[in-house]
């Protein structure tokens, strides 16, 4: 699950300037989620030590000490669902691999850096959504032959849209009718039939709201259409029937 940050904020103890995200994570329930950590320059490998725990209760989450991960010394809850990028450590990347988000995982984290005589620190705070929900037209949708229709979906609008994928199909005949992914709609992903006749609501997106407009219907438009959401490793859909 990817989450993109251009901004961080910086904290410091005793002169050691640690990097995090400059807002807290959002990210669905049971999906995975990096918890940023870093510093400008690498720091040396030999001497340093890594801890990230929760902040309201201390509880230790990862340590790096030693020149390794010190998985015995997690809490247990953490075991197998928090890793390092080991690679990166020498890179001056501490960023913690969070996987399969629990309800109880939302909270205030804090990535300690210790290097020979210096240190530094950086919070990162974790929001997350209970479940993927996604809604559609609660109705048959009737319209005549040239008529425009809407088809309902909406997500969630706390997950960011950025980190979303959105795919509208007709379920019947199991083709493409257009589809959003990496912050940008795909009007070339439509299947012949609905080429140039389908769009999405672009200013509502921001707002979870992934309405497809279907213009100047046509006999053959007749069926049931799926929009199906992919959010951090989730799924889920909605179907709206147009007659």
């Amino acid at each position: 699950f990817h989450l993109s940050l251009s901004l961080s904020l910086s904290l410091s103890l005793s002169g050691l300037i640690v990097h995090g995200p400059s807002a807290p994570l959002v990210a669905p329930l049971g999906s995975s989620v990096v918890l940023p950590c870093y510093v400008d320059k690498p720091l040396p490998v030999e001497d340093l030590e890594l801890e990230w725990r929760r902040t309201d209760s201390e509880t230790l989450v990862y340590l790096y000490q030693d020149g390794e991960s010190q998985t015995e010394a997690q809490q247990h809850d953490y075991h197998d669902r928090a890793h390092f990028f080991t690679d990166e450590i020498q890179h001056g990347n501490f960023s913690l691999y969070l996987d399969n988000l629990r309800a109880e995982d939302e909270g205030r984290y804090t990535c300690r850096v210790y290097s020979q005589q210096d240190s530094g620190e950086t919070v990162v705070e974790i929001k997350y959504v209970v479940r993927l929900l996604v809604s559609g037209s609660k109705h048959s949708i009737s319209a005549s032959v040239g008529e425009d229709v809407t088809l309902n979906c909406s997500v969630d609008s706390r997950i960011p849209s950025e980190d979303i994928e959105v795919s509208w199909k007709k379920t019947n005949e199991k083709i493409q009718v257009l589809l959003y992914q990496n912050n940008e709609t795909f009007p070339d992903s439509a299947d012949e039939q609905y080429r140039d006749r389908v769009e999405f609501f672009t200013a509502e997106i921001p707002k979870g709201n992934f309405s497809l407009r279907l213009k100047s219907i046509r006999t053959e438009d007749i069926g049931v259409y799926m929009c199906e959401v992919l959010a951090g490793g989730l799924s889920a859909n909605a179907t709206a029937v147009l007659e």
